[in-house]
C-alpha cells in the first residue's frame, strides 16, 4: 500500500518561484497564483487613507487599469483618486441633490466618462472636459438609486435598478433610457406593489444575462434577448431565480448585494443571514410556482423533510439537494451591504460586516481565512482591483482604505469574532420608504379589513403597521451630510459644473 507523500513545509510562492526559475511555470500562471495566494491575502495591511470626503463614502469603483479609484459619498461629490500616492486628480460636485450611492467609470473613454445615481432617484451622466466637468440628468426612479451595472467592454450602454422596483436600460449615444420592467413580487407576497430592488450585476461571460435583488428572498436573473423594444414581449418573467432552499418561504429576508464570477457564479448577499454562491444549474427554474412549496429549515444547507417530497415541482425535488456554498461569520442588518470576488480567477470571497470589519473567505469550500478591523462602525463597500492583490474599502466613516499585502508577519483569525446578532427590520428601512408602506396597507384595506378579511392579510397588515411605526425616518446615513432636504428637483435635467466648482 503506498503512502501519500508528506507535504512539503515550504510556502507555496516559494515553490512556485523555483518553478518558474526552471521553467516548469509560465510568467502568466506565476503571476496568478501569486497574486491569489493565502499567504498575500494573511498579508494585507492598510496602505493609506484617502481622506477628503465630508460624509459616509457610499461606492468605490477602479478604472480598467486600476491607477483610479472613483469614489462617491454623502457629501454627493465625486473623487478620482491616484491611489498609490493618494493624490486627488479631480474632485467634483456629482449634480445629485442627495447621497450618491454608485459612482462609476465607462471602460474606453479616457476615463472621462462616468456615470452616478443617488438617493435622490437620479441617475446622471458627467463629461470631463478641458474647462471642467458637465454633468447631465440622464433618468429618474421613484425612489432611491442603489446599484448601476455597466455592460462589460462598453462604454455606452448600462442598467439601472431602483427602490421603485424598475430596472432601465441607458445607452449614453442617444442619452434615451429604456423602462425595461417593474420587478414584481412572487404571487405569495402580491400585498407588496413591488419588490425594492437594491442590487444588479451583469453576467461577465454573457452580458445577455443580468441579476437583480431586492426586498425578498429571490434573486432573479433576466435575458436582454427576450426582450422586444415595441414593448410586446412578457420580459418582467424571468429566465430563472436563485434562493437557498431554507430561505424560499422567508419573507423576512432580502438581497443588499449580488456579483458574478468571471466563472458565472452568481454570488448573494442577505440581510440577517448569509452569503449564498449559485452556480447556473442550480437555480429554481423560472417558474415562481415553487414559493410555499419547499420547507424551511433552521440554517443555510437544510434541506426538505421526505414526506414534503411530493407536494414540491420536479424543479425544485431536482435542485434542492444542490445547496448553495455558504459564506458565514459577518453581520448584515443594519446597512445595505456590497459583495464582492477578490482574486485573478475570482478565488475568495470579500464581505463589510456591521462590526466594522472586513471578512474574506475561500470561494471554494466557504473557509474564513481572514478578519480585518476596517472601521469603527460599519463597513459598506468592498472593491477589488482589477488586476493586484489590492482592496479598497469604505463605510461609516468619511475615509477610503486602501489594502496591500505589505505586513511582515502573517495575520491569523481573531478570537474575538462577534456573533450574529438576532433578526432585525432595521434594514428595511433601507429598501421601504414610509409613502410605500402607507400604500401597502391603504391596498390591504381595500381589500377588506372586517371579520371578512382574510388572515393572511390581516397578519401582512399588522406587519407593516409595526414596521412604518418604527421607520427611522431620521437616520443619518440617509439624511443629507449638510442637514439639507432632498426635496429638490431639476427642471433643466441639466447641471454645468464648472472649473472652479472642480478640484483637481
Amino acid at each position: 500500500m503506498m503512502r501519500k507523500r508528506a507535504r512539503t513545509s515550504l510556502n507555496s510562492p516559494v515553490v512556485d518561484v523555483w518553478k518558474r526559475e526552471l521553467g516548469e511555470l509560465s510568467s502568466r500562471n506565476f503571476a496568478h497564483r501569486l497574486a491569489a495566494s493565502e499567504d498575500l491575502v494573511l498579508r494585507l495591511d492598510i496602505l493609506r487613507k484617502l481622506d477628503k470626503h465630508r460624509g459616509c463614502v457610499n461606492s468605490l469603483s477602479f478604472n480598467a487599469a486600476g491607477d483610479i479609484l472613483v469614489s462617491g459619498s454623502d457629501d454627493r461629490r465625486i473623487i478620482l483618486w491616484d491611489w498609490e500616492t493618494g493624490q486627488i486628480r479631480l474632485s467634483f460636485h456629482s449634480g445629485h441633490h442627495n447621497n450618491v450611492f454608485q459612482a462609476k467609470i465607462m471602460p474606453y473613454t479616457e476615463d472621462r466618462s462616468i456615470v452616478t445615481c443617488a438617493a435622490d432617484g437620479q441617475v446622471r451622466h458627467a463629461q470631463i472636459l478641458e474647462c471642467g466637468v458637465e454633468t447631465k440628468l440622464l433618468t429618474r426612479h421613484h425612489g432611491r438609486v442603489h446599484k448601476l451595472a455597466i455592460e462589460p467592454g462598453s462604454p455606452h450602454i448600462f442598467y439601472t435598478c431602483g427602490e421603485d422596483g424598475l430596472v432601465q436600460h441607458i445607452d449614453l449615444r442617444t442619452r434615451t433610457a429604456t423602462s425595461l420592467f417593474t420587478c414584481k413580487p412572487v404571487p405569495s407576497q402580491s400585498y407588496f406593489s413591488a419588490v425594492n430592488l437594491n442590487a444588479i450585476a451583469i453576467d461577465p461571460r454573457n452580458p445577455n444575462l443580468f441579476a437583480v435583488g431586492g426586498s425578498d428572498q429571490f434573486a432573479r436573473l433576466y435575458d436582454i434577448r427576450t426582450y422586444r423594444w415595441d414593448g410586446s414581449s412578457e420580459f418582467d418573467r424571468p429566465v430563472d431565480f436563485f434562493c437557498p432552499p431554507h430561505l424560499v418561504d422567508d419573507e423576512h429576508v432580502g438581497i443588499t448585494g449580488l456579483a458574478f464570477s468571471d466563472q458565472s457564479e452568481l454570488l448573494v448577499s442577505y440581510n440577517d443571514e448569509f452569503i449564498y454562491l449559485f452556480t447556473k444549474d442550480i437555480g429554481l427554474g423560472p417558474n415562481s410556482a415553487f414559493t410555499s412549496q419547499v420547507s424551511t429549515g433552521s440554517d443555510a444547507g437544510d434541506m426538505t423533510s421526505d414526506n414534503d417530497s411530493d407536494k414540491r415541482p420536479s424543479n425544485v425535488d431536482d435542485n434542492v439537494k444542490d445547496a448553495p456554498q455558504a459564506y458565514k461569520g459577518h453581520r448584515n442588518c443594519e446597512t445595505v451591504k456590497g459583495v464582492n470576488f477578490f482574486g485573478p480567477k475570482c478565488e475568495y470571497v470579500v464581505s463589510g460586516s456591521d462590526c466594522g470589519r472586513i471578512f474574506i473567505w475561500n470561494k471554494k469550500g466557504g473557509e474564513l481565512v481572514r478578519v480585518m478591523e476596517a472601521d469603527k462602525h460599519i463597513v459598506n463597500c468592498i472593491e477589488s482591483h482589477p488586476h493586484a492583490t489590492v482592496l479598497a474599502s469604505s463605510g461609516i466613516e468619511h475615509d477610503i482604505k486602501m489594502w496591500i499585502p505589505k505586513a511582515i508577519h502573517r495575520a491569523t483569525l481573531p478570537t474575538n469574532i462577534q456573533k450574529r446578532r438576532p433578526k432585525s427590520r432595521f434594514w428595511m428601512h433601507r429598501m421601504v420608504s414610509p409613502e410605500d408602506l402607507m400604500l401597502q396597507l391603504f391596498s390591504l384595506q381595500r381589500q377588506g379589513t372586517g371579520p371578512e378579511s382574510s388572515e393572511e392579510h390581516s397578519d401582512a397588515g399588522r406587519d407593516l403597521l409595526q414596521l412604518l411605526l418604527t421607520f427611522d425616518t431620521n437616520s443619518e446615513h440617509n439624511s443629507n451630510s449638510d442637514g439639507s432636504s432632498d426635496d429638490h428637483d431639476d427642471d433643466e435635467g441639466r447641471d454645468a459644473t464648472s472649473a472652479d466648482d472642480c478640484s483637481v
